[in-house]
C-alpha cells in the first residue's frame, strides 16, 4: 500500500510544481487550483448557501442547486475548524487532496482484491496519471467522489452491503454520477444471491443520499422536475449520445484529425470496457457495471463537452486491463513506463489550465 500512496502522491506533487513552473509561481498555481469555475461556485455555496443564482447575458438561470452539498458541507467544516486558518478556497483543496490519498487507497485496495498486491499499486499509479489528472488537484469534488466509489466497491467486493450503501449514500451527496455507483451495488447484491437485512439496509441506503438532495431542489424550487430544470439551465442532460455525435462531426469538418481524435477516445473506452467484460469472471460485476454506467452517462450526456475526460476520470475499473498488462513487466520497465506518463500527464494538467474554459 505504501508504495502506491507513495508514488500517488510524487505524482501529484510533480504536476502542482510543474503547475507552478508553467504559470508563474505557487500564487497562481494556487489560484488555478482553488480560484476557477467549479470551485468558485462551491465557496459560493460556503458563503451563501444554495440561494445564489446567476444570469449570464444570454438568459439563462445559472443556480448553485445545480452543484452537490457534501463537498461545499467538508470545506465549511475544515474552515471553521481551522478557526479561519484555512480560508475557504485553502479548504477546498486540502479536502480534495485529502480525497486523492483516499481515493488512490480505495483503488489500489480494489486492484489488489482482483489481481494481487502488484495491479493495485499499478492501478492507483495509473489513475494518478491520467490525462487530466491535475484535476485530482483541484477544488473539485472528482477525488471525494472516486474515494467514496473505490471503498464503496471494495465493500462490495467483500459482501459488506451495509458499508456499500452508506458509502454509495455519501456518494449520492457528491456528485449524480453516483447513480453508476448505486446500479453497481444493487447488481451485485443480485449476483451475490443472499439476501438479510443488512443486504436489504445496504439496498435501501445507496440511493438515498442522491434521491435526498433531488427533493431538496425539488422543494427549493416548486417542482418535482426542479433538479432536471436546474441542469437544463446549465446546458446539460442526457440525450443517449446524439450532442456528442453532433459535437464530433462539427469538429471533423473542420478539422478531420479533431474527429478521428474524439471517435478514437471513444473507441479506446470501448475496448477497454469490452477488455475488462473478457476478463470475468476475474473482474467482478461491480466493477464492470460501474464503469459501464458511469461510460454511458458521461458520453450519452449533453453539456460541455471539454469536461467529458474529467467526468470519465472516477471510472478507475477501465484502467485494469492495462494495470493487469503493466502488473507483468520487469519492474524497471514499469517503472519507466509509468514515470514517462506521469511526467506527460503533469505537462499536459500544467498547459490545460492555462486555457480559457473549464475542464
Amino acid at each position: 500500500m505504501l508504495p502506491a500512496l507513495a508514488g500517488y502522491a510524487g505524482a501529484r506533487a510533480l504536476g502542482v510544481l510543474l503547475l507552478a513552473w508553467v504559470s508563474g509561481g505557487f500564487g497562481q498555481a494556487f489560484h488555478l487550483l482553488s480560484g476557477r469555475w467549479d470551485a468558485v461556485w462551491y465557496a459560493r455555496i460556503v458563503a451563501h448557501g444554495y440561494g445564489v443564482t446567476l444570469h449570464p447575458p444570454d438568459g439563462r438561470s445559472l443556480s448553485a442547486m445545480a452543484f452537490f452539498p457534501l463537498y461545499p458541507w467538508l470545506e465549511q467544516a475544515l474552515h471553521g475548524l481551522s478557526g479561519g486558518l484555512l480560508t475557504v478556497p485553502a479548504a477546498g483543496l486540502a479536502v480534495s487532496w485529502a480525497a486523492s490519498v483516499a481515493a488512490a487507497w480505495g483503488i489500489c485496495a480494489v486492484g489488489g482484491a482482483v489481481g494481487g498486491r502488484r495491479v493495485g499499486i499499478v492501478l492507483a499509479l495509473l489513475w494518478g496519471a491520467y490525462p487530466v489528472a491535475v484535476v485530482q488537484s483541484m477544488a473539485y469534488t472528482e477525488t471525494l467522489f472516486t474515494a467514496l466509489a473505490a471503498w464503496a466497491l471494495y465493500a462490495a467486493l467483500w459482501r459488506r452491503w451495509l458499508t456499500a450503501g452508506w458509502l454509495t449514500l455519501a456518494a449520492g451527496l457528491t456528485r449524480p454520477s453516483a447513480a453508476a455507483l448505486v446500479a453497481a451495488v444493487w447488481v451485485g447484491m443480485l449476483v451475490a444471491r443472499r439476501f438479510d437485512r443488512r443486504v436489504a439496509a445496504g439496498a435501501v441506503l445507496a440511493p438515498l443520499g442522491a434521491a435526498a438532495y433531488v427533493v431538496f431542489v425539488a422543494v427549493r424550487t416548486g417542482s418535482v422536475f426542479g433538479y432536471f430544470h436546474v441542469q437544463a439551465e446549465w446546458g446539460n442532460g442526457f440525450d443517449a449520445g446524439v450532442s456528442f455525435a453532433r459535437f464530433a462531426w462539427a469538429h471533423a469538418r473542420v478539422n478531420a484529425w479533431a474527429g478521428v481524435g474524439l471517435v478514437a477516445a471513444v473507441a479506446v473506452v470501448a475496448w477497454l470496457l469490452v477488455l475488462c467484460v473478457r476478463r470475468r469472471p476475474r473482474l467482478p460485476v461491480e466493477l464492470i457495471v460501474y464503469a459501464a454506467v458511469l461510460a454511458v452517462m458521461t458520453f450519452g450526456a449533453s453539456g460541455f463537452f471539454g469536461s467529458k475526460p474529467r467526468l470519465l476520470m472516477p471510472a478507475f475499473p477501465l484502467l485494469l486491463p492495462i494495470a493487469f498488462g503493466v502488473a507483468r513487466w520487469r519492474t524497471r520497465w514499469a517503472v519507466l513506463l509509468l514515470g514517462a506518463v506521469v511526467v506527460g500527464s503533469g505537462v499536459y494538467g500544467a498547459f490545460m489550465l492555462q486555457g480559457s474554459g473549464p475542464p
